[in-house]
């Protein structure tokens, strides 16, 4: 909800405050995910060094989300903002706070494809590449954005090995 690219923006430059912004990548643009009917959403994935362990991480994350107003009054419902911690490191964390990874990641192009567009060396904990988890996924509704302010914003040249 909400001026998608404006609250993205900021959302990356809080991010910036938790630890060295690797990457950002482009934005994309997809159906919703879930029962409710609502707008397209843009998703994007920005790469972030940090100490911050996991649940720390989590609940810096949270808190961003309500700084720029986000409400959870609807399970996947319209939002002004969604951010997820997809990965850290080889890091596996199940708790009632915190799943890492993403639990359903590997299901979603609209994660998949911005990430490797951001670190195409991206391994699984359990080794796997996440380009290779691309093919299962194809079919799915993500769509890049052609925006110059966005890409201009873009730490491309930092890409991670």
């Amino acid at each position: 909800m909400g001026h998608r690219r404006a609250i993205l923006a900021d959302a990356v430059a809080r991010l910036a405050g938790i630890g060295r912004l690797c990457a950002v990548s482009p934005l994309y643009e997809t159906a919703p995910v879930g029962p409710v009917d609502q707008d397209r959403f843009y998703n994007a994935v920005a790469v972030v060094e940090t100490d911050l362990d996991p649940g720390t991480l989590v609940a810096c994350l949270l808190a961003i989300e309500q700084q720029l107003g986000r409400l959870r009054e609807l399970h996947q419902g319209p939002r002004t903002i969604d951010l997820d911690l997809i990965l850290h490191g080889d890091s596996v964390v199940h708790s009632a706070l915190v799943s890492v990874p993403h639990p359903r990641y590997r299901e979603r192009r609209f994660v998949l494809e911005p990430l490797v567009a951001v670190w195409p060396e991206a391994r699984d904990p359990d080794g796997t590449r996440v380009s290779d988890l691309l093919a299962r996924v194809a079919g799915q509704d993500v769509r890049m954005i052609e925006d110059p302010e966005w890409n201009a914003y873009q730490i491309d040249e930092r890409r991670l090995r």
